[in-house]
């Protein structure tokens, strides 16, 4: 970890509070970075396992763009009283509950037969996983004060583009390499394979994590008092905004909330539909494909942190969120045009990854800016569970578009412009909100 990480030339610290916030960074961080890793290789995995299993059960790409995205609607519903709860219970035992519910769900997809069985263990998979992002970016601010949340929230969410790099060359290998290993196709050991990590770390979870600073132990009494003092700093700036009512009556929440639905248009369209655009270029090989998916995530992690070290550093946000998503709604654009040509497609492709991920971890230093207790806890939640709408129109509008159009073109078009509006809507928030 370089020592760059939290430092900033306009915010001379001492080097206890520099050590201090090392520490976290170091235990907290990475951590919490591998917990998102698994949980979002176990929510994609369904476009990987979708180059067979559309084939084998005989589903079409409206049932799979339906049952893709209904996986949003339970993640939706259950998304603010996850968090709440969690607010009361601890993080440990929350997040811990969450990814154990979620490996034991995904698992259960190898047993899918039906349209009907698909698209309710795939709601069950939305229930089980609601409240994890919210809960993380909550328990970040537990530790973190807004001037250094923009690195270390990208770190985090860097777990997105690390999950297909990763999980790109496995589920390739494991659709060419286990399929027909004990009577079970590919796409059925992909969903087994791949829940294990999650189920063990949310064991892992109960003995690794602490609720708060005060209950650690590998911490000086002395760093967890500067770390505390910055923290109830933070929230007494924020005291006129800590009401939980005001996580649902404050029309900047729910502008909030617009903006990051056509952010996640973006991100959702990559991750559920980059295997299937990267075939239709021509290349069939599973493993072939798998590869090929790593290099847009690989510019998109570079992208990401670059981006939110600059916003930390300037302490500006609206910019370094909206440049990125129009640079993301170009590269979707750019796809369609390509059509078949491969290589103009994965330029496309990598453009729209590295600006969508950029774009998302900058947009999530915004609500914690002015929010705090209750209505942090609360707002956090509900813009996430607005914009996770995208999740389900995105998944299956797409679905819908390229079955009626035999292209994807018209909605790469689509999500694209809707990527640039909505992310121009973020000038409509006064810089001194959230410039911090």
């Amino acid at each position: 970890m370089q020592p760059a990480i939290g430092a900033m030339a306009d915010h001379p610290e001492s080097d206890r509070e520099y050590l201090a916030y090392r520490k976290v960074t170091l235990r907290v961080v990475p951590f919490l970075f591998i917990c998102y890793l698994a949980a979002y290789l176990d929510r994609v995995n369904v476009g990987f396992a979708k180059l067979q299993m559309l084939k084998e059960l005989q589903f079409s790409e409206t049932v799979y763009g339906f049952g893709a995205g209904i996986f949003f609607l339970g993640y939706v519903l259950f998304e603010v009283p996850s968090n709440v709860i969690m607010l009361r219970v601890g993080a440990r035992i929350w997040i811990a509950r969450i990814m154990i519910t979620w490996g034991l769900i995904s698992a259960l997809m190898c047993f899918v037969h039906t349209p009907l069985q698909f698209y309710a263990l795939r709601f069950l998979l939305g229930v089980a996983e609601a409240g994890f992002i919210p809960g993380i970016l909550l328990y970040l601010t537990y530790w973190f004060p807004a001037r250094r949340r923009g690195r270390i929230t990208a770190i985090f969410l860097a777990a997105i583009p690390t999950a297909s790099i990763l999980g790109g060359p496995l589920s390739g290998w494991i659709l060419k390499e286990v399929s027909g290993a004990r009577g079970l196709s590919g796409w059925q050991w992909l969903f087994l394979i791949e829940t294990i990590p999650s189920i063990l770390l949310g064991i892992v979870t109960l003995i690794y994590l602490r609720d708060r600073v005060s209950d650690v132990a590998w911490l000086t009494d002395d760093e967890k008092r500067v770390i505390s003092t910055n923290i109830v700093a933070e929230e007494f700036e924020k005291a006129g905004h800590s009401h939980l009512s005001q996580a649902f009556t404050d029309a900047r929440v729910w502008l909030l909330g617009v903006i990051y639905f056509s952010i996640v248009c973006g991100i959702y369209i990559i991750s559920f539909w980059l295997p299937s655009l990267i075939k239709r270029t021509g290349v069939s090989d599973p493993l072939q494909i798998g590869l090929l998916t790593a290099v847009p995530y690989i510019v998109a992690i570079v992208a990401m942190v670059a981006v939110n070290a600059s916003a930390d550093r300037m302490r500006e946000r609206r910019w370094h969120t909206l440049l990125p998503a129009l640079i993301a709604a170009a590269g979707l654009v750019l796809t369609g045009f390509a059509g078949t040509n491969p290589l103009l497609a994965m330029v496309g492709l990598t453009i729209a990854a590295a600006g969508a991920s950029a774009s998302q971890a900058s947009f999530w230093c915004l609500p914690a800016a002015f929010l705090g207790g209750a209505a942090a806890a609360a707002g956090i939640a509900f813009v996430n569970s607005l914009g996770n709408i995208a999740g389900f129109v995105s998944t299956f509008l797409v679905g819908w578009l390229t079955e009626t159009t035999q292209s994807a073109a018209a909605a790469l078009y689509v999500f694209g412009a809707i990527m640039a509006v909505g992310g121009m809507l973020i000038l409509a928030i006064q810089p001194k909100l959230v410039n911090k």
